[in-house]
C-alpha cells in the first residue's frame, strides 16, 4: 500500500508539472492527432491573434459557463452524463471545455466508463493549473474542424483564405457546427464551408444550425459576444495586437500544410 501510495504521489506530481508547463509551452501535437492515421493539418496560433467573435462564438457553443464555474464541471452535470450512458440514452449536457481539452490532449475518441473516469480527473486538475483564457487557447488550437484538420489558424485559412484575426461572426458561427462531426465537412471548390447540395446533410444542418440559431440565440442570451469574452477576462480585441502580426504565433500568412492541402487533387 505504501509503495501504491508512493506510485500515485510522484504521478501527480509529474501531471502536475506536466499541466503548470502547459501555461507557458504548447504540445505540437496532441493524442487526438497521433490516433487520427493520417498525417494532420495543423499550426498554433496565440489567442491574441484569434477574432473575438470566434472566442465568443466558442463560449456561446461549447461552455458557456467556462468563465464563471468554480470547476471543469459540475457535479451534477457529470452525474446526470454517468446515468445517462449507463442507461443508454443521449448526453443531456456535453463535456465542458476543460473535459474536451483534457480529452484531446491525453485521451482516446471513444466514448466508454474508463475513459470518462480519467478524464474527469485530468480536467479537474488543468482547471486548476490553467487559467481560463490559456484553456480556451489550448481548445481553439487542438479542436479538430475538418478531416485531419487541426486548430483555427488551418481552418480559417482552409475555409475561408484568410488568418484567424480577420474572420466573421458568420463564419466563426459557422465553424462551431463544424465540432460536433468534423469528419463529415468538406469545403466548397470556391472557399468556404460546403452547405451546397452535394455536401452532407447531417454536416450542412449542423453547420446552418449553429450558424443561423444556436449561437446567435445564445450570445444574444449573453448580452453579446464583447459580453462572452468578458467571462474569461478579455476585454482588448485582435487588432490590439496588429503590431504583434509578425510573430510566428500570428499565423499571418497562409500555413505550407494548408497550401499544400489546397492544391492536392
Amino acid at each position: 500500500m505504501r509503495r501504491v501510495a508512493i506510485a500515485a504521489l510522484l504521478l501527480q506530481l509529474v501531471l502536475a508539472v506536466f499541466l503548470g508547463g502547459l501555461r507557458w509551452w504548447t504540445l505540437g501535437t496532441t493524442a487526438f492527432m497521433l490516433e487520427d492515421g493520417a498525417p494532420v493539418t495543423y499550426q498554433y496560433v496565440s489567442l491574441h491573434h484569434v477574432s473575438r467573435y470566434l472566442i465568443a462564438a466558442v463560449i456561446a457553443h461549447e461552455d458557456e459557463k467556462l468563465g464563471t464555474r468554480a470547476g471543469a464541471f459540475t457535479f451534477a452535470d457529470f452525474m446526470a452524463r454517468v446515468t445517462a450512458y449507463a442507461q443508454g440514452k443521449p448526453d443531456p449536457s456535453g463535456s465542458t471545455i476543460p473535459q474536451q481539452l483534457a480529452k484531446n490532449v491525453f485521451l482516446w475518441p471513444h466514448q466508454d466508463p474508463a475513459r470518462k473516469a480519467v478524464e474527469a480527473v485530468l480536467s479537474t486538475e488543468m482547471n486548476a493549473a490553467l487559467s481560463h483564457q490559456r484553456m480556451l487557447e489550448l481548445y481553439v488550437n487542438y479542436a479538430q474542424f475538418g478531416p485531419h484538420l487541426y486548430g483555427v489558424c488551418a481552418a480559417s485559412w482552409y475555409y475561408f483564405g484568410a488568418a484567424p484575426w480577420d474572420m466573421t461572426q458568420y463564419q466563426a458561427d459557422q465553424l462551431m457546427g463544424v465540432l460536433p462531426d468534423p469528419d463529415l465537412v468538406t469545403r466548397a471548390s470556391g472557399g468556404g464551408i460546403d452547405v451546397g447540395p452535394a455536401a452532407n446533410p447531417l454536416a450542412v444542418n449542423l453547420i446552418d444550425g449553429a450558424a443561423n440559431v444556436h449561437v446567435p440565440r445564445e450570445l444574444d442570451g449573453m448580452g453579446g459576444w464583447q459580453a462572452a469574452i468578458a467571462t474569461i477576462g478579455l476585454h482588448d480585441t485582435a487588432t490590439d495586437h496588429a503590431s504583434e502580426r509578425r510573430n510566428p504565433d500570428a499565423c499571418s500568412t497562409m500555413p505550407d500544410a494548408v497550401a499544400r492541402r489546397l492544391h492536392q487533387p
